[in-house]
């Protein structure tokens, strides 16, 4: 039987992955967070929507179903693309939850699978990936991009054959240098792949030790039932002719705090510059890409933009500069204050002169290095009175400030 279409996994994860995403994660699944004015999740819904013959998107993770039942329904409705979310009642791994559902992956029988990882940012070039993938004829193949070397093993790191672009080499965050070509997230997989996990699962099962000498990288000492991609299918494939690479060249960084929503909006919104245009705020008043919500009441005398958001019901006054920054819904900054590398939870509140600032740290680590860098954040509900300076905080929800602070968690 013929095989006809494809469809896309986007793996989202849960609550328990989301702590590094308080406190706005406190009121809302980090999946569903806007970045440059939609959901994280939706850039990668809607560039999977854009492959032709796309049969189904599917989401799979653990938060409960009500949580994400209303965005589903719009966003399957606006796209006009079937999406279904699959909720693991156990934590199962990357690649075992993969391999639980594949009957369902598997239905209408598509001739290829996208897999993406709910926490990064790109372009997504989605039908390039579906065209190398089924140039060179392998199970799986996986996007990869360069990144600086010095920042490389905070990646899993590929060494790719420039010949025949096989997969040789797979290190999850090695402790030396490997490569600089690392792995993005985002694969196209055959059906047959799945046979692949399967055979893997079983010899997974049989090996009683805790690790593996021949791969140190897998460890075994967990329920047998999780299945790691990266660790446990890409490490010891890596080398049999079963994986290509795909060299992606766009721009590319993984949403792991809260912070680094801030960077990726800044690429999105560059993006959008480039793709669609349309979208981005004109005026005397606005500076570079910015995105406002209809329903935003924005004084023709504050000034707006490079790389901001400014969501539903805000309001902002007379004099306002805001930079790099994403305003929540029903926020109020009032006139002539500054707010700069923040982002402002909702319905929050930033009194007469205030200045709200982060310190912008651009280097790709997972974990910065620099303590004293980080992006400005205010819980939903916050509020900061009238002249008061805070630099460089993490401040939880409903909590008000009557005076400045630098460099603090404010609980």
């Amino acid at each position: 039987m013929t095989t006809t279409g494809s469809k896309a996994i986007i793996l989202v994860g849960g609550p328990s992955k989301g702590t590094r995403f308080r406190p706005l994660s406190l009121d809302i699944p980090k999946l569903l967070f806007p970045v440059a004015g939609k959901p994280m999740i939706y850039h990668h819904i809607e560039a999977c929507s854009k492959v032709p013959s796309m049969k189904e998107i599917i989401l799979i993770g653990f938060f409960k179903e009500e949580q994400l039942k209303d965005f589903i329904q719009q966003t399957s409705k606006q796209l006009n693309v079937p999406i279904r979310y699959i909720n693991e009642e156990k934590v199962l791994g990357t690649a075992g939850g993969l391999y639980h559902f594949r009957d369902i992956i598997l239905q209408d029988q598509p001739e290829s699978i996208f897999v993406l990882h709910s926490d990064v940012c790109c372009s997504f070039p989605l039908q390039e990936l579906q065209e190398f993938h089924q140039k060179y004829k392998r199970n799986c193949t996986i996007m990869g991009t360069q990144v600086a070397k010095e920042y490389a093993n905070q990646y899993g790191c590929l060494v790719r054959d420039e010949n025949t672009a096989e997969l040789l080499h797979f290190a999850e965050k090695p402790e030396t240098f490997v490569s600089s070509l690392i792995n993005c997230g985002v694969y196209c997989f055959s059906p047959q792949f799945f046979d692949v996990m399967g055979k893997t699962m079983v010899d997974l099962r049989a090996s009683n030790t805790n690790i593996n000498i021949d791969y140190p990288e897998i460890t075994r000492n967990r329920n047998l039932e999780l299945l790691r991609l990266e660790q446990d299918i890409f490490v010891p494939l890596a080398g049999t002719g079963t994986i290509s690479v795909f060299p992606y060249q766009g721009f590319w960084r993984q949403i792991k705090n809260a912070g680094s929503s801030v960077y990726c909006q800044e690429l999105y919104l560059n993006h959008y510059a480039k793709t669609k245009p349309e979208i981005l705020k004109k005026g005397d008043n606005i500076i570079g890409n910015v995105i406002i919500d209809p329903s935003a009441e924005v004084d023709p005398s504050a000034i707006i933009g490079p790389d901001v958001y400014i969501g539903p019901n805000v309001k902002v006054g007379k004099g306002v500069r805001i930079i790099h920054s994403i305003i929540l819904d029903s926020t109020q900054i009032k006139d002539h204050a500054c707010v700069i590398y923040s982002i402002l939870g909702w319905s929050s509140e930033i009194g007469l002169w205030a200045r709200i600032e982060g310190i912008p740290n651009y280097t790709p680590f997972l974990y910065s290095q620099e303590k004293r860098k980080g992006i400005t954040i205010f819980g939903s509900g916050a509020q900061a009175n009238g002249e008061i300076i805070v630099r460089n905080c993490i401040v939880m929800p409903h909590k008000q400030l009557d005076r400045s602070y630098s460099n603090e968690i404010i609980l």
